[in-house]
């Protein structure tokens, strides 16, 4: 008996535009014979005017339209949900594989301010004790196609109803490194990313305008500042070592004393082109009897007395079996004035998009952990064990 006979050579994988810088995408075009010019046009087409098809793309010849629909592809993360706030806050769960996803939120604020929170890594490597993500464990790093394709889902989402390519503008004015994940752990595509966000013929954002906020990996603090202008952002959250190594344990590798000096090596690296007015900014989550008295005000301002920085106040969000509670308003405005009488610029983030479960420290998506830290986090919660460690 006959049997057809099947050519089983697989397909070749094609090439996700999505996830290249331009230089990437110029080596990409002079390799199938193209001139480099052509990667500032397709650019263009992917991240300023949302296009995933090449036949969109009317200033590329047709020929080199379907050479590339043979060998490449513009494939942003799959949206298996989105919701959108009464605040205006918006937010999408991305399906990465493996059963995993991870969150993207844009929050909006005065005038056209529109603020997109990216994530880097499905769950996080790191387990603050206050923060919901790091109770999720941690599966791997995301992609540059994957960091970047966060940015491209939410600026398209405003372009939608709106098929007039020439009156599209971009949405996004400002990206914060600030989502799942620690981004200084996958500085390997967390900064092609950030190159994106900057590239005139991509995101063209300022470099003032795109923030890395990290919880303190010092050498990569350093490295940071070899490759690339963004501003920064710090995980504080304590002003004390004792109190920090709780809080965020990294603090144990890299203490308090090394991290501020860090900071004051990053903005050196800066100063000269701004006059000394840059600053850093910390963060500090309002964690109710913990981290919120008067003396704890005090400790702040003594330890960031040499280091130029703005305070950004947070108010905790609770989730289920957290060990902690979040300070009163009036006490975070009296925190907020003692700041301020010594010199800082202090503010207090508005909460926004807690309806939706998107606000600060809310991120969990959906983690395959391969470091059993959510599955030890679950059994202590049975047992009744999450209590906070008293100091």
């Amino acid at each position: 008996m006959n049997s057809a006979v099947t050519d089983a050579t697989p397909t070749p994988e094609k090439i996700n535009l999505l996830g290249m810088t331009r230089s990437q995408m110029e080596e990409f075009f002079v390799s199938i014979g193209e001139k480099k010019f052509r990667a500032a046009q397709v650019i263009k087409w992917i991240h300023q005017l949302g296009v995933d098809n090449f036949d969109e793309m009317s200033n590329v010849s047709k020929a080199l339209r379907a050479k590339l629909a043979e060998v490449a592809e513009i494939r942003p993360p799959k949206v298996v949900y989105k919701e959108f706030s009464n605040d205006g806050t918006r937010k999408w769960v991305l399906d990465v594989g493996n059963n995993s996803m991870v969150e993207t939120v844009l929050i909006p604020a005065d005038g056209d301010r529109k603020t997109l929170c990216v994530s880097s890594q499905v769950g996080c490597a790191l387990d603050c004790s206050f923060c919901s993500t790091g109770k999720q464990g941690f599966q791997r790093d995301l992609s540059l196609a994957e960091i970047i394709g966060q940015v491209w889902v939410a600026n398209r989402s405003y372009f939608e109803e709106n098929q007039d390519y020439d009156s599209r503008e971009r949405a996004i004015t400002n990206v914060v490194m600030m989502g799942m994940g620690e981004p200084l752990l996958n500085f390997d595509a967390v900064v092609p990313a950030m190159e994106l966000m900057l590239d005139d013929y991509a995101y063209g954002l300022s470099k003032r305008r795109v923030t890395l906020s990290t919880s303190g990996i010092v050498p990569m603090i350093d490295k940071l500042s070899e490759v690339i202008d963004v501003s920064l952002a710090v995980s504080l959250h304590a002003p004390n070592d004792e109190l920090r190594n709780e809080l965020v344990p990294i603090n144990k590798k890299y203490p308090l004393a090394e991290l501020t000096a860090a900071c004051r090596r990053f903005l050196a690296k800066f100063q000269g082109e701004e006059g000394g007015r840059r600053k850093i900014t910390m963060e500090y989550v309002m964690l109710a009897g913990v981290n919120d008295q008067p003396e704890h005000a005090k400790q702040l301002i003594k330890l960031l007395k040499d280091v130029p920085s703005k305070i950004n106040l947070i108010p905790f969000n609770p989730f289920p079996h957290a060990p902690y509670g979040c300070t009163p308003r009036q006490e975070i405005l009296s925190f907020q004035r003692t700041l301020t009488e010594a010199g800082f610029i202090c503010t207090i983030r508005t909460t926004r998009g807690d309806d939706i479960d998107a606000a600060c420290g809310q991120l969990v998506g959906k983690v395959q952990d391969r470091t059993r830290r959510a599955e030890r986090w679950q059994q202590k919660t049975r047992a009744g064990e999450i209590i906070r460690t008293q100091s």
